[in-house]
């Protein structure tokens, strides 16, 4: 079990690395990869339940306490990057998939590595554990609506369909997370140390699979989607820093807001771009599963070096392991 709990704290620690060195490897050799297609929304379900598996009511506890500052940064979650988003692909005139696959991916909820992000930069790890549960509780709604605004433009929405797919690939395993937790509690506990493993197999499957998909279509317009998802992630970190600037939250609210703002659900949106619009739309997403947890890190390390005034929000302890 210790092996275990080694490897997969090596797994989350250098998460950004596996998944680098595995899209490079099914971009190169994509044969053994292109099966796995099928799998993508089985193996992002098993990572939702995992965070249903690690979520506990303390995690809600601000919402009630302190709610306007998870209000002003769920709320710019879900109008900052859609609207950048979409933004991008007009200014960059994408292709039709790729520019329904952005904004797709400016449309779901915050990734919950963010948790880790925020705790290592000496932000509010409450208030980002609260803002990564709300949006994603919030998204078979929300995201559905936002792409029937922003993104049918250049394919169609069946926003009914993509509501059943967010709950049946996010909300159903969450209950079932929290479920398992309620009635063995114990067997869960001895399991949380090897989520991460479990979190990053899952999603460089994800990543493989859809690299090996589309390697042709990467290698002639690669530094193009990779341009927008940079551009896409780094509005996102600024301008969710400077809302909660604007609106008056203090240092450590601003860095949970802008790195939850920032980072976001790769994983969903490989999941809803490869069901709902084709693998060609899934490539921002996969491209931002990868370099979110670099500009993450480095953000974080940065921070971290810039001492703020403490506060109970931000001596919480950290979220155990990597969740994706």
């Amino acid at each position: 079990m210790k092996l275990l709990e080694a490897i997969s704290t090596i797994a989350g620690k250098y998460f950004a690395v596996w998944v680098i060195l595995t899209s490079t490897f099914a971009f190169m050799v994509p044969g053994p990869f292109l099966g796995l297609g099928n799998y993508i929304t089985i193996l992002l379900g098993v990572v939702m339940f995992g965070m249903g598996l690690t979520l506990k009511a303390v995690d809600f506890k601000i919402i009630f306490t302190k709610p306007l500052p998870v209000i002003i940064g769920v709320c710019a979650q879900f109008v900052i990057m859609p609207f950048v988003a979409f933004a991008i692909a007009k200014l960059m005139n994408l292709p039709a998939e790729l520019a329904a696959g952005l904004v797709l991916l400016g449309s779901v909820p915050g990734g919950t590595s963010s948790n880790v992000m925020v705790y290592l930069a000496k932000g509010n790890v409450p208030l980002s554990i609260a803002m990564t549960s709300i949006s994603t509780l919030l998204a078979p709604i929300i995201t559905p609506l936002l792409l029937l605004l922003l993104a049918d433009q250049w394919m169609p929405v069946d926003a009914v369909a993509m509501f059943m797919s967010i709950v049946q690939v996010i909300i159903v395993p969450i209950i079932l997370g929290l479920v398992v937790k309620k009635f063995f509690p114990v067997a869960v506990k001895k399991s949380l140390a090897v989520l991460p493993l479990i979190s990053v197999a899952a999603i460089i499957t994800i990543v493989a699979a859809v690299v090996s998909g589309n390697a042709a279509t990467i290698a002639g317009s690669g530094l193009l989607i990779f341009t927008s998802v940079m551009l896409h992630n780094g509005f996102g970190l600024l301008l969710g820093y400077f809302t909660g600037k604007v609106l008056g939250q203090d240092e450590v609210n601003r860095r949970a807001i802008a790195i939850e703002v920032g980072m976001q659900n790769s994983g969903l949106g490989v999941a809803l771009a490869t069901a709902h619009f084709g693998p060609l739309a899934a490539l921002p997403s996969v491209l931002a599963a990868a370099w979110h947890n670099i500009s993450g890190p480095i953000l974080a390390t940065y921070w971290a070096k810039k001492p703020v005034i403490n506060r109970d929000e931000k001596t919480a302890v950290p979220p155990v392991g990597v969740k994706l």
